[in-house]
């Protein structure tokens, strides 16, 4: 038996508490947690109709560690999935280390409010030091690492796709198919078409500021800091097809990079088509994508947040979207004194998600790994205590679970190389 708590009810938290609901015989008990307590109402509502699991919804605000500490106290979880927005982590975390519960999330810390004085200071002595300018980097929270440990108490950071899966592949790749690793390519491929000109596939605000970023990768022993876009490839996805793929900073690079020293290169690409990039370019020139409040009409606005409330809601296109996801890692090495190339992916049908639990493939691919992180914490199978990346932890049993769950693995042994 097990008591969870889910903090968050968008679009990937709706996939991760349909899935653990579907798990009920592990997931026995649930609450569902999030500013917006009508939306967690209509999901329990339906899902207790279906699932054996005991069911409950609670207001929380997040950003409150009050309240957080509030409401854990009250339930009395084994864990809390943290599927709100990034912003929200370190809050989290510190509210998990005052009541005693383990921790997991799907994506790393980045602030809110990057003007803010105190973060800038460090930020900017991390840019120095470190080789890359993302807003977001797992500095902040693997800080926590001695505080878990300290505690007996486990903190999974990413448990997403990418970040994520993409780091069980390395570890996998790693154990059963290299003695050593030379480079990494991670591809997300995205060949959906919702029929909107413009929409973001998850929350806007981190979807945009992560693309308009600018790009890096990891070659011997060091960031390489590129231009936003400004390195392009062509590849031919499995069941998908060709697509233009970009190179972009991904937080699992620094995390790969850190455990697992030899690897010579890691780079990270996302497809994307010529209207969504025309689009973003153009509201990045005019300033939309800034988080820095202005002044509107005699109140205070954030562009990006404003851009946010005209956008479709990513969680509202699913049953528009057509189309298949694939995400994987091709790796070059050695095995066996042989020079060897491996390719480990991902394919996922919008449509086909949808029918299944009222979601596109992207946030699919995000909350099948929410739950079968959790599932991996809530059986034992995963139990280091301390601040975790998922390449860090034996990747075959949470493998196993993602094909039985809903994303199997493909293989190729003869791979076409990203140049």
């Amino acid at each position: 038996m097990s008591r969870v708590l889910v903090i968050g009810c968008g679009g990937v938290a709706n996939v991760a508490i349909r899935k653990c609901c579907a798990l009920s015989e592990v997931f026995t008990e649930l609450m569902i947690a999030s500013r917006t307590k009508e939306k967690c109402d209509v999901l329990a509502e339906e899902l207790r109709k279906t699932s054996k699991t005991k069911i409950e919804t609670a207001k929380v605000d997040a950003d409150s560690k009050d309240e957080l500490v509030k409401l854990i106290n009250s339930y009395k979880p084994d864990l809390v999935m943290n599927i709100a927005l990034p912003y929200q982590d370190l809050t989290i975390m510190d509210a998990c280390l005052e009541c005693h519960v383990n921790y997991m999330d799907t994506a790393n810390y980045e602030p809110e409010d990057t003007d803010d004085p105190e973060w800038r200071k460090i930020y900017e002595k991390r840019c120095k030091e470190e080789g890359f300018s993302a807003y977001f980097d797992y500095s902040w929270q693997w800080a926590y690492k001695k505080r878990f440990e300290d505690a007996g108490l486990i903190a999974l950071l990413g448990s997403g796709f990418d970040p994520g899966v993409t780091q069980a592949y390395v570890a996998y790749a790693k154990k059963h198919e290299f003695d050593t690793i030379d480079t990494i390519d991670i591809l997300d491929c995205n060949g959906g078409d919702h029929g909107y000109k413009f929409a973001t596939n998850f929350n806007p605000e981190v979807n945009l500021r992560e693309v308009s970023a600018p790009g890096s990768y990891w070659e011997d022993g060091h960031w390489i800091e590129i231009p936003a876009m400004s390195i392009k490839r062509e590849y031919d996805f499995d069941q998908v097809g060709m697509k233009d793929m970009y190179l972009l900073h991904h937080e699992e690079i620094e995390s790969i990079a850190k455990n697992l020293p030899e690897v010579k290169r890691i780079r990270f690409f996302m497809t994307f088509g010529q209207s969504y990039l025309d689009h973003m370019r153009c509201l990045e020139d005019v300033g939309m994508l800034s988080t820095t409040p202005i002044m509107f009409e005699g109140k205070e606005i954030v562009p990006i947040k404003f851009l946010k409330a005209l956008l479709p809601d990513p969680a509202s296109l699913g049953p528009r979207t057509h189309g298949k996801t694939n995400i994987g890692c091709i790796f070059t090495g050695k095995k066996d004194g042989k020079d060897k190339t491996y390719y480990i992916y991902n394919v996922c049908d919008h449509q086909e998600c949808y029918k299944e639990v009222k979601s596109q493939a992207i946030s699919y691919t995000t909350g099948v790994p929410a739950m079968c992180g959790a599932l991996m914490l809530l059986t034992g199978k995963w139990n280091a205590p301390g601040v975790h990346t998922i390449e860090e932890l034996d990747p075959d049993p949470f493998i196993e679970a993602l094909d039985k769950y809903g994303l199997p693995k493909s293989e190729s042994y003869d791979p076409v190389l990203v140049k």
